[in-house]
């Protein structure tokens, strides 16, 4: 997997009506599994922190992340649960077997971590304290290829001792 880190900012140029159409059909062919633009076996994530948001990479993630034609795995939400269906009462524990959880699962689908794109993270009664445990698992897991992150504070998760929750969008070879 090869990252692309780009920190400039991308204007891009409206298309005139007579081009639309064009997109269009060729995002209908994208997503039907037609020709693209882009190698079949490409599978480089390009991530773009453009220097006017702020350098975002200290909070644990990318502000964005482009993600080539290809196949896409969604993991669902992993918690801090383990092999034998424990969960500690310890917002930082749980974080990090949810970690553990969600690498063993891009593992299973044949994938490395520098080809997560996004992650969506669950916090229950979220404060700025749980921010360190927060970014100190992702950085572990990720390195500098920090994907693009959404961080949700709620008031519960599905099952009562849950603290914290991550879901994943996975680019595949």
């Amino acid at each position: 997997m090869n990252i692309r880190i780009r920190d400039d900012t991308t204007r891009e140029t409206t298309m005139s009506r007579a081009r639309n159409p064009l997109l269009v059909a060729g995002l209908i062919l994208m997503t039907l599994g037609g020709p693209t633009m882009t190698a079949a076996n490409e599978t480089t994530l390009t991530i773009v922190n453009p220097p006017t948001l702020g350098d975002p990479t200290p909070n644990g993630y990318s502000t964005a992340v482009i993600v080539p034609a290809g196949r896409v795995a969604y993991i669902s939400g992993q918690g801090g649960f383990d092999a034998t269906g424990g969960i500690s009462p310890d917002f930082a524990t749980q974080v990090k077997q949810a970690y553990a959880n969600l690498g063993a699962a891009v593992t299973a689908l044949g994938a490395t971590p520098d080809m997560v794109a996004k992650l969506t993270i669950y916090v229950v009664d979220h404060d700025m304290s749980k921010l360190g445990v927060l970014t100190q698992e992702v950085t572990a897991m990720f390195g500098g290829a920090l994907p693009a992150q959404t961080l949700v504070p709620v008031p519960k998760l599905a099952v009562d001792p849950m603290l914290f929750e991550v879901e994943a969008v996975v680019l595949l070879d």
